[in-house]
């Protein structure tokens, strides 16, 4: 049996400003992850967060032999699917629908923003609910609804590795300071993924710390927005009143 066959998972995590998007300084700055998911045996991928250098991402997975069936989108901010942000300009998803008619997936509740900030029309998006499974080839991606730091915040969840968007990093979680924030969904969000095991293998949506990934184990240990152990605990940290 081919490596293949024992593992069919195609994945990369790609660091803005250093796998892609080389020398644009916003993207060197804000350190964000993108991500290829996808099977090896078919030849389908979707990529995570595709916000700069579109091309760049493209052009990665096809010299891996893979083609970007589909985008998942973990939230809406500009930093994760483009827009305007900070008076630069990020082409994101609106580039990438240039380039190939491809589904966008995102959380229903999410839709309105994604709107606002890409011009991408409802029309062209494809609106999930939590636990709907995107397929890419044979393999199952689930989407878990995780709100908190925006309404429809979503984290997906595929062969044991989670990949969290701006939910939960290594360090610290998403803001919730910002529109569509709701410091009481993130309690109950990170709640949620607490239960997941603890081999799990955390992704982030950003590198905020040293190491890329971190078994979820060890990321509930150390990670400081898990002390709270009750919802009035974590209010009072977290919830800036």
């Amino acid at each position: 049996m081919s490596s293949q066959e024992q593992n069919p998972l195609y994945f990369r995590q790609l660091l803005s400003g250093q796998d892609y998007a080389v020398g644009d300084p916003m993207a060197t700055n804000m350190v964000n992850f993108s991500y290829l998911l996808g099977d090896r045996r078919t030849g389908e991928c979707v990529a995570v967060d595709p916000a700069y250098a579109v091309e760049d991402i493209r052009s990665l997975a096809h010299l891996d032999n893979m083609t970007i069936t589909g985008v998942l989108v973990s939230h809406y901010h500009a930093d994760h699917i483009g827009g305007s942000m900070m008076g630069h300009s990020i082409e994101g998803i609106t580039k990438l629908l240039e380039l190939d008619d491809v589904p966008i997936h995102v959380h229903r509740l999410e839709a309105p923003w994604i709107e606002r900030t890409t011009g991408v029309g409802t029309d062209q998006l494809s609106l999930h609910d939590s636990n709907d499974v995107v397929k890419v080839g044979e393999i199952d991606i689930t989407l878990l609804h995780t709100p908190g730091h925006t309404p429809g915040s979503q984290c997906f969840l595929v062969h044991n590795c989670l990949v969290s968007g701006d939910t939960l990093f290594l360090d610290g979680c998403g803001r919730t300071d910002l529109p569509g924030s709701d410091p009481e969904k993130m309690y109950e969000s990170l709640s949620s993924l607490q239960s997941l095991p603890d081999d799990t293998v955390l992704l982030p949506g950003h590198r905020y710390s040293e190491m890329p990934a971190a078994y979820l184990g060890d990321v509930k240990k150390s990670n400081y927005v898990f002390k709270p152990k009750t919802k009035e605990a974590w209010m009072m940290m977290f919830g800036g009143h």
